[in-house]
């Protein structure tokens, strides 16, 4: 009777825990499902969030008119940044920890950052460079005490073909934090030339000589204007400075920024035989005066 007794009250026992084990199960299947559910839902709209925004950026860097390696580059890094937010995001769905994870990457970022500090700053100087464009290629800038043709925008450097044919590789967050004169951004440039002429020579009689060798030249602009049609200022023609041993004359006026280097020097050989062909006017010499005492 009594081990009835007991063998029913452990029968009983055994079922109700059965019981409370399989509603516990059922009750983790439904919230396991309900994450699983929630994480897969996640999953596919942040991933047509990404191809989406991967989209957008694509238009607008096709707009900006960058390197097609330098896009490439960036639509790859941002496709990345997008895939491991949503990775995080999936996992932390699912009931995964990604606080230990969100650490390490924070960490290992900060390490690469570290170790790569300059390279860092050049990119990012690269990035400026290629958004706001204060130079582009075949441009001719100075910088960094450099003058000449850019070759290349990288993304760490721009290439710099100097005038005596070197390439020079410049560093751009240098560039994008230093002082860059570009040549060639404005459409015009005025050129300023130094003629001497002796003392004792025609002042006014040697500004009309170079008024008319001036106006003789077609790739000199008389009359030019700015991008929005302004008027700029004329030909100016005036006496810059005494020297020691002669009278500086100097002579400013717009030409087409593209053909500076050959109008300039152009110009000075043309000053110089119409000077020395006037009988009126004199190239002047350093001379220096020596009195000799005779004790």
């Amino acid at each position: 009777m009594i081990f009835t007794i007991l063998a029913a009250s452990t029968g009983e026992f055994s079922l109700s825990k059965l019981d409370h084990a399989l509603q516990q199960l059922v009750v983790l299947g439904i919230q396991t499902g309900q994450k699983i559910l929630a994480a897969v839902i996640i999953y596919m709209v942040g991933h047509y969030l990404i191809r989406f925004i991967n989209r957008l950026v694509a238009r607008g860097l096709n707009k900006t008119k960058m390197d097609g390696s330098v896009q490439s580059f960036l639509r790859s890094l941002i496709n990345i940044i997008l895939t491991v937010l949503l990775l995080i995001t999936v996992f932390s769905a699912l009931g995964i920890n990604t606080t230990s994870f969100a650490a390490l990457l924070a960490s290992a970022g900060v390490a690469i950052g570290m170790a790569l500090s300059g390279n860092l700053q050049n990119f990012a100087g690269g990035i400026i460079i290629l958004v706001f464009r204060p130079y582009k290629v075949g441009d001719w800038i100075e910088a960094q005490n450099y003058q000449g043709r850019v070759k290349e925008v990288q993304i760490f450097h721009t290439i710099i073909q100097t005038i005596d044919n070197r390439l020079v590789y410049i560093p751009n967050g240098t560039m994008s934090t230093s002082l860059v004169v570009n040549h060639d951004q404005l459409q015009l440039r005025r050129a300023e030339w130094t003629v001497s002429i002796s003392y004792g020579d025609n002042v006014e009689y040697a500004r009309q000589l170079l008024t008319r060798l001036i106006d003789a030249e077609p790739m000199i602009l008389t009359e030019p204007k700015d991008a929005k049609g302004n008027p700029l200022p004329a030909v100016f023609i005036g006496v810059k400075g005494l020297s020691a041993s002669s009278v500086d004359l100097i002579v400013r006026a717009y030409v087409e920024s593209k053909d500076y280097w050959d109008i300039f020097f152009h110009m000075q050989e043309v000053f110089y035989q119409a000077i020395d062909a006037d009988p009126q006017l004199t190239i002047p010499f350093q001379t220096q005066t020596v009195h000799v005492v005779n004790d």
